[in-house]
């Protein structure tokens, strides 16, 4: 009985940049801080388009879509922001350590969201339990991200 394969691979296109500053634990702080803010503005653009687009067709689409935005966009700073700290922090761990394994991220969540949480408030409480939720959110990404 004959009998036919298929055989090939399917991956997505792979863009890569690098932006040198001299010492690794910046390079990949910036790295986190650009591929993730890219990540949340694409969001906000899309999101917003299609609330714009939902409303109707409109003359005024460009004076609607771009205050928006632009609204939006500075909301997404901190995003960013907290996403470039934990990928320096989680290489910081690396690097004292000397290991690479989960534990760097869950080591680096705990001290971006001790970190964040301390720049906001004062109460230590609620800094311990963002470092708590930093640590568990990053080590399941971890844990996930090694699934696939």
């Amino acid at each position: 009985m004959p009998r036919s394969r298929f055989s090939g691979s399917l991956s997505s296109p792979k863009i890569d940049f690098a932006i040198d500053m001299g010492n690794p634990f910046l390079n990949l702080t910036v790295d986190g801080f650009l591929k993730i803010g890219t990540v949340a503005a694409t969001k906000v653009v899309v999101e917003e388009t299609y609330h714009c687009l939902r409303k109707g067709p409109s003359p005024l689409i460009l004076t609607y879509i771009l205050p928006i935005l632009e609204m939006n966009l500075y909301s997404y700073l901190d995003f960013w922001t907290v996403a470039g700290v934990y990928v320096g922090m989680e290489y910081g761990m690396e690097r004292i350590r000397g290991t690479r394994d989960w534990k760097n991220a869950m080591l680096g969540g705990a001290v971006t969201g001790a970190l964040v949480s301390a720049a906001s408030n004062n109460n230590r409480e609620k800094i311990v339990m963002d470092a708590i939720a930093g640590g568990a959110i990053a080590t399941a990404a971890e844990f996930i991200n090694c699934l696939t």
